[in-house]
């Protein structure tokens, strides 16, 4: 009997049991214990991917719990704790003689014994093996082979970011240039895209999109997701998914209004105003230094009008911390009220809303469910805003 689970599988680790930094750009209450925490009792999510498994003192805390018998190590890959799964994941920076710029990959593999012979691996190719997202020292397919050789799912992470990204610095036009399309598994979309704007390229036609969060903090785990129509959340069943075997699949994408992301535009790194496509001079400043918005390097990189006809939909929501009056004290209070931030963004009706908090705030709670609201565009690192 298949069943849908809310999947996050890109999030962070900012301190680790010894209070020392993993990712350092994440907030210092990231931590293991906290993450799994707010992942089952106040986001309401099935299954997580935390990417900084590779991290001695991550693999270490994971087993600790384990040992405690707080968390279960489940046989089809994957930890369990409370009514959440863990899938154990590895943010990788590439950048070999075939790159154009660095490029972030994501590794997942199916238990604790892989994620500790690949971190072994790791540190032989890799500076400080103990921080996140690290230069790998090798070539991007031998990094793609060692992943399949312990079994593992090796997924290219937003894509289309401007920086650190498969099309927006590591390729001129295809993949192909620096990987082996064989052994892709699926491909992470990024905030400041969505299916329709990445089916606009052919070569993507064939694989499995991910929507995830890429959190640095707790309040952004979820913020994208998917659902996954599988048996019950483990690794095997996420494989699965991801090769459309055995009615596993992705049921439905949830992201940001591409809007929302802080790429999308493209717009001077100088003053940050937008640009049209063919400035060469920013209209505000003069300057000549620009971002490459998201939405315009996809519009270079087009060549069909044409998308994969079986791609599951893609639902636009609002984080509710983007929402004008929604603080912590009324975010908490909708908490307490309802339990899961996903029942309120997807569930609570009108009434039940304006029963709790002002109608102004249940009514964009509503509006955001049906992609009502007014978004004006980020870009160049900073995010975009409703109004």
């Amino acid at each position: 009997m298949l069943s849908v689970y809310t999947a996050d599988l890109h999030i962070h680790i900012g301190r680790d049991m010894y209070h020392k930094p993993v990712k350092i750009t994440a907030s210092n209450n990231l931590t293991l214990p906290a993450i799994l925490k707010e992942a089952t009792r106040n986001k309401g999510i099935d299954m997580i991917g935390i990417v900084d498994c590779q991290a001695p003192a991550v693999l270490q805390e994971l087993k600790q719990l384990i040992y405690q018998g707080i968390a279960t190590e489940l046989e089809e890959g994957g930890v369990r704790f409370e009514s959440v799964t863990l899938l154990l994941g590895s943010e990788i920076e590439v950048y070999d003689e075939r790159c154009q710029g660095p490029v972030h990959v994501l590794c997942y593999f199916p238990g604790i014994h892989e994620m500790e012979l690949f971190s072994d691996w790791l540190s032989k190719r890799m500076k400080n093996i103990s921080l996140s997202s690290q230069r790998f020292y090798g070539t991007a397919i031998e990094l793609q082979r060692k992943v399949k050789e312990l079994q593992g799912v090796f997924i290219p992470a937003h894509i289309f970011t401007p920086f650190k990204s498969l099309y927006g610095k590591g390729v001129l036009q295809s993949l192909t240039e620096i990987l082996s399309p064989d052994l892709i598994d699926g491909v992470e979309l990024g905030l400041s895209s969505d299916t329709y704007m990445a089916d606009q390229i052919k070569e993507l036609h064939g694989f499995t999109y991910l929507t995830n969060s890429d959190a640095h903090s707790l309040r952004k785990i979820a913020r994208e997701y998917q659902h996954l129509q599988m048996k019950h959340p483990s690794f095997k069943e996420f494989q699965y998914v991801l090769n459309n075997k055995n009615g596993r699949h992705v049921k439905e994408n949830y992201g940001m209004n591409p809007k929302l992301g802080k790429y999308y535009r493209t717009v001077c790194s100088q003053c940050l105003s937008q640009l049209k496509r063919d400035d060469s001079i920013c209209p505000n400043c003069h300057s000549r230094k620009y971002v490459k918005g998201v939405a315009d390097r996809i519009a270079a990189l087009k060549d069909t009008d044409k998308g994969n006809v079986a791609r599951p939909g893609y639902t636009y929501q609002v984080p509710l911390e983007y929402l004008p009056g929604l603080g912590k004290k009324t975010y908490e209070k909708l908490l307490k009220e309802f339990g899961t931030e996903m029942y309120i963004i997807h569930q609570a009706s009108y009434e039940e809303l304006a029963n709790v908090v002002q109608n102004s705030i249940a009514q964009s709670i509503i509006d955001m469910r049906h992609g009502k609201l007014h978004v004006h565009e980020g870009g160049g690192g900073k995010y975009g805003s409703i109004k």
